[in-house]
């Protein structure tokens, strides 16, 4: 309630607030809690009492099992039956200095000698938590005191099995994009059936994993795999530089087109960064220094990172998600820590409200949004902390990762580990614990109150190690996460075989005419990324579809003729019978549309009028009406239609009326908000561009139609009946439409402003979606059904007539 302002009581705060500033001054800045060495290490010990307990639990009630379920002390399967928390958790006990354990669970994992098994599995999630995760056990392993064979690191049984996962991901990657399927069988590859839509971040998140195994084995099919699929969805961002959430990996166009930095997309930016660093590649790091500016502008409002329409900017979501709080630890890593610092003070401020950060969070209305409540112990905040800590030292840091501890220890924990938070209003609990607790949360935790950690050397010391292929130097620090946080020391990959030097890379880039900042010219090359195979496949199949439209406008083009002749003779048979009733004679239509053969009807219309219009003469079509003078007249010419007569209008006409090009070329628009704006000549075989003559009449093909002819004449309104005109519907023109679906573009669809404002007003903002209430996975694009995972605009988007 608002107050009459006094002047006196404002000077009272003022100089209240100049008190405490001045103590806080003479205190040295005692806002904050102050932490020597000793009280960082007493939070240490908590967060390992913290992992003991989670992993013991683990393998206790739940291994083999992927996971554990927390509180009925049981396991489950959830990724691919790999003892996924195992193999997740591996790291971390090196991280910890538990060499003991860590030897014990490699020599076990060792054991296995192949991941061939019958199941599907998420591409993404493989990847990052297997094949990462072996990875980083596998350069580990000196540093634990396990016995190495020789040659390592560049050979050993756990990078073995790292090659062996990946190479079962790889038949994933076979599309005409090179961008990857969400879903492969470890044995069969990609399942018939296979939707071909993936998130950004399923497509743009293998670099880390993939180019330190090229480095390691020697073999450059990896990380060329890697660099192609990121290539690829760079090459159809839209003009803002903007790229959406899910898209269509055979034809390249976007079937979700919000833009945003978390779910669905995040580790794409992230593996930008981190991929430059570890593989020294300049040309990821500038596309990710491209990528930010339009995050900047158009995202960020008050430091925050909404969600908009990846073509115009304009906010669509304005919600923050809990995965988006990887982004400060990444700002970091590229030195902007002043606006890190910014963005993790109001992701913070979210974690105070509830004591843990909810999956979405409505900034408007300052609450989680329904249906979406839940923290599934993510460690996207605490790794922007430790990250942020081992940059700043601000003790307020330290704090805010004290804050994330104490909410863990107090309403997680189950007797058997602990659990998924249900809802962080209420505290409830789910039955889960995701492996990414221990290879990431408790791991960040960890570090973040060890600042003596090896993780965290900074060159100051090193070991000198041998290969055939040469001296080395190890364990130097920079270590590079990958998206789970399973570290990878850089160093290690230039022991086996010579990495690329800037120059070289420079060079390559160069001399494949690859500018990858420039969206017009990215069009130009993307089709040099395809192998010839795949190229030559392509190039077949855009010519067969052509080839079968062709032939599918014939026949439509024959029944739109019918259609009209039964039109004509239709009309025909009411003036003769107005005529008959009346007792005299009604002008009638003589028309001449060329010279095709006609086609005959089952009307009353006699096959001798028929034949006599069939022989009028040829050349140009023409209209013309002629009055029937004698009162016994019966007989009506009906024209022939040629197929040339009736061709709708063609994509250049259809360009050149809106001022555009032809539409041949590189470009091609979509009136679909599901398209992208801009995609290769891939895709133009999808694209059409609809006209001016209702939704389904879309262009039929330019160039010669089916009797040779170029651009038809379409009958004037004046003369006959205008079966094109939408305005004035009519059963002819229904059934044309219907006709016509074929090639009608997808269903477009719109934002229902109104609703969306209801909703937000309401607090109901995601209670209509059903696919929101799934489970936690839709949120890290797992292979599963499109119509299963996250789609951010499905709930509010109204399907648009």
């Amino acid at each position: 309630m608002w107050t009459k302002f006094e002047p006196r009581s404002f000077t009272v705060v003022v100089l209240v607030h100049l008190l405490g500033l001045l103590v806080t001054v003479i205190d040295g800045g005692g806002k904050y809690n102050t932490y020597n060495r000793e009280k960082l290490h007493k939070y240490r010990e908590e967060v390992r009492e913290m992992f003991r307990h989670a992993y013991d639990s683990y393998l206790y009630h739940a291994y083999p099992y992927d996971e554990l379920r927390p509180l009925t002390c049981d396991g489950v399967d959830t990724w691919g039956s790999y003892s996924l928390t195992l193999i997740d958790a591996l790291d971390t006990l090196a991280v910890m200095g538990n060499y003991t354990e860590f030897s014990r669970v490699y020599h076990l994992v060792a054991e296995r000698k192949d991941f061939d098994a019958n199941i599907n599995v998420s591409v993404f999630e493989t990847n990052i938590r297997i094949v990462g995760g072996l990875i980083s056990a596998h350069l580990l392993a000196k540093k634990a005191g396990v016995p190495l064979e020789d040659g390592w690191p560049c050979a050993g049984p756990l990078l073995r099995l790292a090659e062996d996962a990946a190479d079962r991901l790889l038949p994933a990657f076979n599309t005409a994009s090179g961008m990857p399927y969400g879903t492969v069988n470890l044995r069969h590859g990609v399942p018939e059936g296979e939707t071909p839509i993936t998130c950004t971040a399923g497509v743009g998140t293998f670099i880390v994993e993939f180019g330190a195994l090229s480095r390691l084995t020697g073999n450059p099919v990896y990380e060329e795999t890697a660099l192609r699929a990121l290539r690829a969805i760079w090459s159809t961002r839209s003009t803002l530089d903007l790229l959406g959430n899910h898209i269509d990996v055979q034809k390249g166009r976007w079937t979700a087109v919000e833009a945003g930095i978390g779910a669905g997309v995040d580790s794409f930016f992230e593996y930008l960064v981190k991929g430059s660093s570890l593989l020294g590649r300049p040309e990821l790091r500038a596309m990710f220094n491209q990528a930010r500016k339009p995050i900047d502008h158009y995202l960020r409002k008050d430091d925050w990172h909404f969600w908009v329409a990846m073509k115009n900017g304009q906010v669509t979501l304005p919600l923050f998600q809990s995965l988006e709080a990887f982004w400060p630890g990444m700002l970091s890593m590229v030195g902007d820590v002043e606006q890190a610092l910014k963005s993790l003070h109001n992701y913070h401020q979210v974690w105070k409200q509830f004591g843990f950060t909810p999956e979405f969070y409505n900034v408007a209305q300052g609450a989680a949004s329904a249906g979406r409540e839940g923290y599934p112990l993510r460690p996207e905040l605490i790794e922007s902390i430790m990250y942020l800590y081992r940059a700043t030292g601000d003790p307020w840091l330290v704090d805010a990762g004290v804050d994330i501890l104490k909410s863990i220890q107090h309403s997680a924990y189950t007797p058997c580990g602990y659990a998924t938070v249900r809802n962080a209003k209420t505290h409830t609990l789910d039955n889960r614990m995701e492996s990414f607790f221990l290879a990431e949360t408790v791991k960040y935790l960890y570090l973040l109150f060890d600042p003596d950690n090896f993780i965290h050397n900074t060159g100051a010391t090193a070991s000198i190690h041998t290969t055939k292929h040469g001296r080395c130097v190890l364990d130097a620090g920079g270590y590079i996460f990958n998206t789970e946080a399973h570290p990878i020391d850089p160093a290690a990959l230039a022991c086996c075989h010579n990495m690329p030097s800037e120059k070289e890379i420079t060079e390559e880039l160069t001399n494949n005419m690859i500018d990858l900042l420039d969206p017009y010219k990215v069009k130009k090359f993307r089709g040099e990324l395809i192998p010839e195979r795949l190229k030559r496949i392509q190039l077949e199949k855009i010519q067969a579809k052509q080839d079968k439209t062709k032939m599918e406008e014939k026949v439509l083009t024959e029944k739109l003729m019918r259609l009209k002749r039964e039109m004509l003779a239709f009309e025909e048979e009411e003036r003769l019978k107005a005529e008959e009733a009346q007792g005299q004679s009604i002008p009638g239509k003589v028309i001449s549309l060329g010279t095709a053969e006609p086609i005959r009807t089952e009307s009353s219309q006699s096959q001798e009028s028929l034949k006599s219009n069939s022989n009028q003469s040829e050349g140009a079509a023409s209209i013309s009406s002629q009055s029937q003078q004698s009162s016994g007249q019966t007989s009506s010419q009906l024209e022939s239609i040629t197929t040339a007569d009736i061709t709708l209008e063609t994509s250049t006409e259809y360009y050149k009326s809106r001022g555009e090009d032809d539409g041949v070329g590189e470009h091609y628009l979509s009136d679909d908000p599901q398209f992208n704006e801009e995609t290769d000549i891939d895709n133009k075989d999808a694209l059409e561009p609809t006209s001016d003559i209702g939704p389904a009449m879309q262009k039929f093909s330019s160039g010669d139609s089916a009797t040779g002819g170029s651009a038809g004449v379409i009958v004037q309104p004046e003369k006959m009946p205008n079966m094109f005109e939408p305005a004035k519907p009519n059963k002819i023109v229904e059934t044309l439409n219907n006709l016509l679906e074929r090639f009608a573009t997808p269903k477009n669809y719109k934002f229902d402003i109104m609703e969306y404002t209801t909703a937000l007003i309401s607090d109901k903002r995601f209670s209509l979606n059903q696919s929101w209430y799934k489970d936690y996975s839709v949120l890290t694009c797992p292979g599963t059904k499109f119509t299963d995972r996250f789609l951010i605009h499905g709930e509010f988007f109204t399907e648009d007539p």
